[in-house]
């Protein structure tokens, strides 16, 4: 079996990443420029202001708000250091071999193992494990998902993600200011074969480009998950106390309390709490995937 280089993994998949953001500022460019030439500049200037407005206004609140919200809606707690003093040492230990600051740390009520990251920089950072967490994992495992969402903090995905959901964010918005509006704009205007042509390809993309940047959002997604993977057998310096956490996980099922979880954070967490979204549409890799890869490391 060929053996795999954290560093080569974490730099591969670093790129990815920035390759199809770059891919989501091509679909936003190439879908601006078909409005712009169809439509008339001025058109496209107002989506655009209004567009940049409402997203950014309100990724903006989520960027500076993420781990309050996250936090809420797990009903967490603030993890004392005598109730939880193992899980304040590993994380402790694991900042020491980072470098990086110790985060604020929560508990939530779950049977089963999780943990989530969130916070705009290490300094302003928190993690959050369920209770299910610090029962079912010795020692050894609790720290390989402690590195895993430390490696999220160390590698700013919670910053990587927001400027993905910026762009994603105006394309969407963009669209359908575009198919509201597009239906009132060409009656009233005489518009010449090449304009007609360009209209219905701007349709085309309105409602395909959309669907198209928000897979590329979960591929991005999925990519940060191997990097912290990669990053955490970097602190850690071996993968088993990770393989072994995610096989655990691996044997779970779907308890009520995971399924109280609000879908929008289900992305934060080093496992996808429903485990039944599968192919494209997953915001997480495959365990079996992840855990082959970091047993060749």
């Amino acid at each position: 079996m060929e053996r795999i280089s954290f560093h080569d993994q974490i730099s591969r998949n670093k790129l990815k990443s920035f390759i199809l953001l770059i891919s989501i500022i091509i679909i936003f460019v190439i879908f601006g420029s078909i409005i712009g030439l169809s439509l008339g500049p001025d058109y496209f200037f107002i989506i655009m202001v209004v567009s940049i407005i409402i997203s950014v206004f309100y990724v903006w609140f989520s960027y500076y708000n993420s781990h309050k919200i996250a936090l809420a809606s797990v009903n967490a707690k603030l993890a004392s250091e005598n109730e939880y003093k193992q899980f304040h040492n590993s994380v402790e230990n694991l900042c020491l071999a980072s470098g990086l600051p110790k985060p604020k740390l929560y508990v939530m009520e779950n049977n089963n193992i999780n943990a989530f990251a969130s916070g705009r920089d290490p300094k302003n950072a928190v993690i959050c494990v369920t209770k299910g967490a610090l029962k079912k994992l010795d020692k050894h495992e609790l720290e390989g998902v402690l590195a895993h969402e430390l490696s999220h903090i160390g590698n700013y995905d919670i910053r990587f993600m927001t400027l993905t959901a910026v762009l994603v964010g105006m394309i969407s918005i963009i669209s359908q200011i575009f198919l509201r509006s597009i239906w009132h704009y060409s009656i009233n205007r005489n518009r010449e074969k090449a304009n007609a042509i360009l209209i219905i390809i701007g349709l085309i993309l309105a409602i395909l480009a959309p669907i198209v940047v928000s897979l590329v959002q979960l591929a991005i997604s999925r990519k940060r998950e191997y990097t912290a993977d990669a990053s955490a057998v970097k602190f850690m310096r071996t993968p088993t106390g990770l393989i072994k956490a995610l096989r655990k996980i691996q044997k779970e099922h779907i308890t009520i309390e995971d399924r109280e979880i609000n879908k929008a954070i289900a992305p934060l967490f080093i496992s996808d709490p429903f485990k039944k979204i599968h192919g494209l549409f997953q915001t997480h890799p495959p365990l079996e995937k992840r855990i082959e890869i970091l047993e060749r490391m």
